[in-house]
């Protein structure tokens, strides 16, 4: 994650990104076109000279090569469902270290193609669903008609204090079974997520995803609450065990709120100092009360500024286990202050990313890596483990 370069010299420090979060791949998920993705490369800020100017890859003469590389991974790749339906899958921003959301140009040409195109964001409302909207929407132009925020019994009831998710253990009864208790108090999490969509100027249809144990009557209380606090639709959907009809009820809520008034808007002005912006998205999508910034970040916002880069938007990077930077806190946390470690200039990706404390844009991967158990099977040949 952290290297050294040049020991015993005048070195320098350095890091790693994973793909998922590196400035390459928000630029392949942003471009409009091979032309857009080309100036784009150019654009990208690799160090700074001995005076403190920014040098970009466009200054090593390798953009137009870069753009070579990456001239068929621009293009979205068409595959379908077990249903037969069309779909694209096309880059793969993580939401909650990178901007969380499919090509620009997958979805321009989805919407050439059907009546409805219905578009994945990352995580939650705080964060796919926010950069969606003030990143994708901002730069693409797109105006979306409905959002959909999905839930489950379980997550609610988690939010709620039902139990705690244990790595390799079995689900706690007080997240799998009735619960009315943990439901009701987690069922303010959802809430904040509604209201997040709505502060948007979209209309929101809750999809809460039914598991096979769970109550109806919980099911239902959940989707009547949700309409009570601001949901324009609600369905229980099984699509994940029957498939198309599974979502039937789903699909049909989302039609309906689609017909609804539209009055989509950002949720800050990018011409807003850096400060502004992020405290906005921190008070207003995660329920904080306060930011504060490092010496680092303050820095970097400092060093945005004067190379004109201020006016960018903003990807935040946080944990997607709470509406807050600290996984610990559940439910709807409020009166906390986001602390910001570092803000990073993406200048080709086009915004720039404030780093919440405890956030590491490499995640480590687990204890014992899945690729430890996969083989061939020396009788049979077979590979063995992917499983």
């Amino acid at each position: 994650r952290q290297i050294s370069l040049g020991e015993g010299t005048a070195g320098r420090t350095g890091q790693f990104v994973i793909t998922e979060a590196s400035e390459v791949m928000a630029m392949l998920a942003l471009a409009s076109s091979q032309a857009d993705l080309r100036q784009r490369l150019g654009q990208i800020v690799v160090g700074f000279t001995t005076d403190g100017k920014p040098v970009r890859a466009e200054d090593f003469g390798c953009a137009g090569s870069m753009a070579v590389l990456l001239k068929e991974a621009l293009l979205p790749n068409l595959v379908q469902t077990l249903e037969g339906t069309p779909a694209f899958v096309h880059t793969g921003p993580f939401g909650n270290i990178a901007h969380g959301n499919c090509s620009i140009l997958s979805d321009a040409i989805a919407l050439r193609c059907a009546d409805y195109v219905v578009t994945e964001a990352g995580f939650g409302s705080d964060l796919g669903g926010e950069k969606f909207f003030n990143i994708k929407c901002r730069l693409s132009g797109f105006k979306p008609a409905a959002a959909v925020v999905v839930a489950t019994l379980r997550a609610l009831k988690l939010h709620g204090g039902g139990g705690a998710v244990k790595v390799g253990a079995a689900l706690p009864a007080g997240l799998t079974g009735p619960n009315q208790e943990a439901l009701a108090r987690g069922f303010a999490n959802l809430e904040q997520h509604i209201a997040n969509v709505k502060a948007h100027g979209v209309p929101v249809v809750v999809a809460v995803n039914a598991f096979i144990n769970d109550s109806v009557a919980e099911l239902e209380w959940v989707r009547e609450r949700s309409l009570e606090v601001g949901a324009v639709d609600s369905a229980v959907s099984t699509h994940w065990a029957d498939g198309g009809k599974g979502a039937e009820a789903l699909a049909q809520a989302v039609v309906r709120a689609t017909e609804e008034k539209s009055a989509f808007s950002h949720l800050y002005d990018v011409a807003w100092p850096i400060k502004r912006k992020i405290q906005t998205i921190a008070t207003q999508m995660y329920g904080a009360a306060a930011v504060s910034f490092d010496a680092e970040a303050e820095r970097d916002i400092e060093l945005a500024q004067q190379f004109g880069l201020d006016q960018l938007p903003i990807c935040m990077a946080k944990t997607p286990l709470s509406l807050s930077h600290d996984p610990s806190l559940k439910g709807r946390p409020s009166g906390f202050t986001l602390p910001i470690k570092e803000v990073r200039m993406l200048a080709g990706a086009g915004f720039l990313t404030a780093v919440c404390s405890g956030i590491q844009l490499m995640p480590g991967l687990p204890k014992k890596p899945a690729g430890e158990r996969i083989g061939i099977d020396p009788g049979t040949g077979e590979i063995v483990g992917l499983s």
